[in-house]
């Protein structure tokens, strides 16, 4: 099996609702890192002290056939078309432990189709 990962920056506040429809979408599952983040913007200030906007990495690890419709919903849901909103890339993963349990529903699922 191929695996690839999503990540994917984003407002603290969206995160739960990406994820959750990202499970929706094929997602098993995602883990959150908290992050700060700055754009080609400056950050903001305040009695010179910056300001930086506290966002969330989402990490999705995902079968490949998987991929496509996670990312789209990931988009869809926070609203990346707009700016400041977010980003979410992919990347290919060459080996992967700890994930038996999964990969055995996968198998499975591929046989029904």
């Amino acid at each position: 099996m191929k695996f690839k990962i999503i990540l994917a920056s984003v407002k603290t506040d969206i995160a739960d609702n990406i994820v959750n429809a990202a499970k929706k979408a094929g997602a098993t599952g995602a883990t959150i890192i908290p992050a700060r983040g700055t754009g080609i913007h400056e950050a903001k200030t305040f009695f010179g002290l910056s300001l930086e906007a506290q966002t969330d990495i989402i990490m999705f690890l995902l079968e490949e056939k998987r991929v496509e419709r996670v990312l789209e919903t990931i988009g869809k849901v926070g609203q990346f078309d707009k700016p400041g909103t977010g980003i979410a890339f992919v990347m290919p993963v060459d080996q992967v432990i700890g994930l038996e349990s999964q990969i055995e529903k996968f198998k499975q699922e591929v046989k029904k189709q």
